[in-house]
């Protein structure tokens, strides 16, 4: 589990890279390179507020274990404020 102040998704990544998706931390923060098709159904996801995973990885990997979740919550309590 990684804490980020800000997120960034990034919709450039070309499917011939050999990568599902790619995560990096950029100082406190969180970047998601993902393809386009998976950066218009992560917008989807967001406008109907539904929960999303993107999976990150190589594509010929067989044990991917890099996640990023979307999750929506209904407490808000246990959000960061800021």
């Amino acid at each position: 589990v990684t804490g980020a102040s800000f997120v960034v998704f990034n919709g450039a990544l070309k499917t011939s890279s050999g990568f599902l998706a790619k995560s990096s931390i950029i100082e406190d923060g969180l970047m998601v390179q993902i393809t386009p098709e998976t950066m218009e159904s992560l917008r989807q996801a967001l406008r109907d507020k539904k929960d999303f995973k993107i999976t990150c990885g190589k594509t010929d990997a067989g044990d991917i274990k890099e996640y990023v979740d979307i999750c929506w919550v209904e407490n808000e309590e246990k959000t960061n404020k800021g």
